[in-house]
This record gives C-alpha cells, sequence and structure tokens, in this order.
C-alpha cells in the first residue's frame, strides 16, 4: 500500500485505527520527496524535522490513549505568504529570503490545535503575484503531471506539492483564482471560500478585498474537512465574518444535481478555449443534465470588464500593501547608500521583482490624485454592478458552471504577454470580484493533461458548489 497515494482522511483513519504510525506515513512522503524535489522544485523551505517530530508526538499520544485532534494522521504543506513561527516566510522575494515569522497565522495555528503535520513552505510567484510560480525569485515549480509545464499560480508550490504526492493537504491563497487555477493545472481539487470565511490574520496581504485562504487536495471530501476547520470569524481580521455554509450539515442539507438549476455564462460560447478544456465541460454538461439538473446559458453584461476592473482595483491595493517593505524593520536591504532616498530606491529596485515593480508602479499610477477617481472609483462602481447582476443570476439558479482555466497547463518555455496571461484568467477573476466562493473539480481528458471545472455558488452557499462537486467527482 502506497499511502502517500491516499487522501488525508484515508491515511488520517489509518493512524486512528492503528495500521499505520505517523512516523511511518511523514518518511514515505520524505521517500517521495528525496527523489523528485531536486527536479520540481516545490518547497523554499521542508520542515522534515519538524514533521517528524510531530509525527513522533502523535504515534505517542494514540499509544498512551490521548485525545487527538480532527487533522491527526494528515500531512499539510503551506504555501509560504502564511506565518508559521520560527520558519522562514519569503513570499518567494528576495525581499523576505531571510525572513523568519516570529509567530503563527491563524489558519496555521488551527491546523497545529488540530494536530496536522506540517512537512514544509511551498513555492508561489513573488508576492501571490502571478499565473506561473515563473515570478518565483526560488525558480518555477514544475507540475507533476508533465514536467515540461507550469504548475500554476500564485499557488503553485501548493497544487504541485499535492499532485506530486508530497502531502495530502495544502494550503494556498487565492486574490483571483490562485487556488483554483493551479488545481486546474495539476488535476487536484481546490477551493477559495467565500471572501471572509477565513482570517487573513498571519497571511501577506496582496490586494486586501481579494485574498482569501483555500484549501488544495485530493479530493472534495478533504477540503470540505480542512475548510470546516479553518473557517470561524477572528477579531484580529475585521473582514473575516466566518461561514456556516462551510460545515457538513449544510453540505449534506445542499440540493442534489436531480434538483438543480445551473447557469452557464453566455461568455463561454464566444471566449477562446483549448478543446481538451471545451470537450471536459461540455461532458460536465451532458453528465449533470443526464442527472436531471436544468443547465441553460445567461448572459452577464459586465464579464467583458472583468479583467480590467479586477486589475484595476488589484493594483490599486497592492501599491500601499508593497509599500512596508521599505529595508528599514525587517527583510532585504541594500548595501550601498547615502541617504534615506537612495536606501528606499536601492532596496526596492533589486529587493522586488519585475512583476512586483510593474503592478506596484500601474497601482500608484492608478491611485494618484490625478487619476484615482477615473479608474479606481469607476472600477468600485462596475464592481458593484457586477455584484447585483450575479445576485439576480442567483435568484434563479444554485450554481455557476465553468471551466476554472481556458487552457490546460501551460508550456513553461511559452514566452506571453502580461495581457495575454491575465485574460486567462477571465473565468476566476470575477468570484473575487464578487466575493463569493468557487471549487475546481478535476475533469479527464484525451491527452492525460487535467482540465478543471469550476461550480460558482451565491455567496455564503458555499456548501452548494461542495455538494455539486462531489457528485461530478470522478464522473466527468
Amino acid at each position: 500500500m502506497n499511502l502517500t497515494q491516499l487522501s488525508g482522511l484515508e491515511t488520517r483513519q489509518l493512524f486512528l485505527d492503528g495500521k499505520i504510525t505517523c512516523t511511518e506515513l511523514v518518511e514515505a512522503y520524505l521517500e517521495n520527496i528525496k527523489r523528485d524535489e531536486e527536479d520540481l522544485n516545490v518547497f523554499i523551505t521542508l520542515t522534515d524535522e519538524i514533521a517528524l517530530e510531530k509525527a513522533k508526538e502523535l504515534d505517542e499520544k494514540r499509544e498512551k490513549g490521548e485525545e487527538l485532534g480532527k487533522m491527526a494522521g494528515m500531512v499539510v504543506t503551506l504555501k509560504d505568504n502564511i506565518a508559521m513561527k520560527d520558519v522562514r516566510m519569503t513570499c518567494a522575494s528576495k525581499m523576505l529570503a531571510d525572513f523568519v515569522s516570529p509567530y503563527d497565522a491563524v489558519v496555521t495555528a488551527k491546523l497545529k490545535a488540530a494536530d496536522a503535520i506540517i512537512i514544509g513552505k511551498v513555492n508561489l510567484d513573488e508576492f501571490a503575484m502571478g499565473s506561473s510560480t515563473k515570478t518565483s525569485y526560488f525558480g518555477t515549480t514544475k507540475n507533476p503531471v508533465d514536467r515540461t509545464r507550469v504548475s500554476g499560480g500564485s499557488s503553485g508550490g501548493s497544487a504541485a506539492a499535492v499532485a506530486a504526492n508530497f502531502c495530502s493537504i495544502s494550503l494556498g491563497t487565492d486574490t483571483g483564482g490562485s487556488v483554483r487555477q493551479p488545481a486546474s493545472f495539476c488535476g487536484v481539487v481546490g477551493m477559495k471560500p467565500s471572501h471572509g470565511s477565513i482570517s487573513r490574520y498571519g497571511v501577506s496581504s496582496m490586494a486586501n478585498t481579494f485574498d482569501q485562504v483555500g484549501v488544495l487536495a485530493h479530493t472534495v471530501d478533504d477540503v470540505e474537512y480542512v475548510l470546516e476547520i479553518l473557517e470561524g470569524s477572528d477579531l484580529r481580521d475585521a473582514t473575516c465574518i466566518g461561514n456556516d455554509s462551510l460545515n457538513a450539515e449544510a453540505v449534506k442539507a445542499a440540493k442534489p444535481l436531480s434538483q438543480l438549476k445551473v447557469a452557464i455564462p453566455d461568455t463561454f460560447k464566444t471566449f477562446e478555449v483549448e478543446e481538451p478544456v471545451r470537450d471536459a465541460f461540455q461532458r460536465t454538461v451532458d453528465f449533470m443534465r443526464d442527472q436531471g439538473a436544468e443547465v441553460e446559458y445567461v448572459h452577464i453584461a459586465s464579464l467583458d470588464l472583468a479583467i480590467a476592473v479586477y486589475h484595476i482595483l488589484v493594483n490599486g491595493e497592492i501599491a500601499p500593501n508593497m509599500s512596508r517593505f521599505d529595508g528599514i524593520l525587517y527583510g532585504f536591504i541594500a548595501d550601498d547608500y547615502d541617504n534615506i532616498d537612495e536606501l528606499y530606491i536601492k532596496t526596492r529596485s533589486e529587493g522586488f521583482g519585475d512583476e512586483v515593480k510593474r503592478r506596484i508602479m500601474i497601482g500608484s499610477y492608478i491611485m494618484s490624485m490625478d487619476h484615482s477617481k477615473e479608474y479606481f472609483e469607476q472600477s468600485l462602481e462596475m464592481r458593484h454592478c457586477m455584484m447585483s447582476e450575479f445576485n439576480e443570476v442567483f435568484e434563479t439558479h444554485d450554481v455557476i458552471l465553468c471551466p476554472t482555466s481556458p487552457t490546460v497547463a501551460l508550456p513553461i518555455d511559452k514566452n506571453m504577454t502580461p495581457v495575454q496571461i491575465y485574460m486567462l484568467d477571465l473565468f476566476t477573476v470575477p468570484v473575487n470580484l464578487i466575493g463569493t466562493g468557487g471549487i475546481s473539480v478535476p475533469a479527464s481528458t484525451k491527452d492525460g493533461l487535467p482540465v478543471g471545472i469550476q461550480i460558482i455558488p451565491k455567496k455564503s452557499h458555499d456548501n452548494q458548489a461542495i455538494a455539486t462537486a462531489k457528485e461530478l467527482e470522478g464522473n466527468i
């Protein structure tokens, strides 16, 4: 039996039943890591000693008959923009390459309290800005399914860690699709819950009103199980109100496919989508109809502006968030400077990569006195219009269905302009703009390259997306 090919819930049950030890489990994952990590480049920091120590502790607790947490027997990785006490938190940037977090993020603390075994911090696009991990200071993470292709981004390391069987669960963050898109590219399940479901305290901010912690795993059951543990309001995060729809009872109460009304944005008819994606999506629609679901196309006019609105608002939030990295309090500092202006300029010029600099410059321009009303305020108005349009759809439909990405995983050596890359997020950014949740579940394809199908529920009705994903899982 290959323990690393099992789901987190399966390894947990084997551990609780006394059929395996956590030490055996961690050693099995470490064997995979030893074999494949050098080529795949998934980890920024491997916490193997911490994981083995935790495994030994859990084995002793079980031996003594002591109470075990809800994640005992489950091995987890964290995207490296999530704080873990006394471990590096680099955000895949030279700016924080040597920064060690003095505290745990709330999500990390909840994992530890549940007896999860954290085996490492994984790669991402620098400060979560990118769609491929190619902007990481530590290099690109390869896709375990096809090592000539990207793993996606920005949570590419999280998706690759699960797909490579380096862990059973990984936490990522999603600002415009950064959990769902890499899940699609690597053939795993990835969910971003509704904004405000999970505390962002201890998670490096990219764009505050868009960011949300999400979960990647091999199965929908694993994702659901971990989200219920992480969910909950937090006084340290004023945007975090919790989300009761993520509990198991709410998922059980959701509508089955036979009673479901499904909407597909008609943009899908005209937007350029690769053939494997279109085939997998049509097969999904056919399956849902066969199960009794009503599926129809709907028009959402604001979708045509989603990419533009998203990047104006996100970059407007990025610029002030990145202003804290100035070489004064922590992080990288330039060696040669004569005055404070040179300190700022050289530190930020040397410490940030090109994509981060590009977004800071765009955001600073957008938020300047002369342009904030023209760009930022109008985009805020359009964001509210989009929320209204989506809510109208949800008045008559239970979920919205679309591909997670219009393409399969792209070749690592494929050169694209930033605008071309941004356009690939058409199906994921609306979820973050309106603040709802979204889950990507893998579908089979003829050539073996993964395709993700995305299910979008009404805000704070994430139970419906999870329930629907369970019925699609393994059947499309």
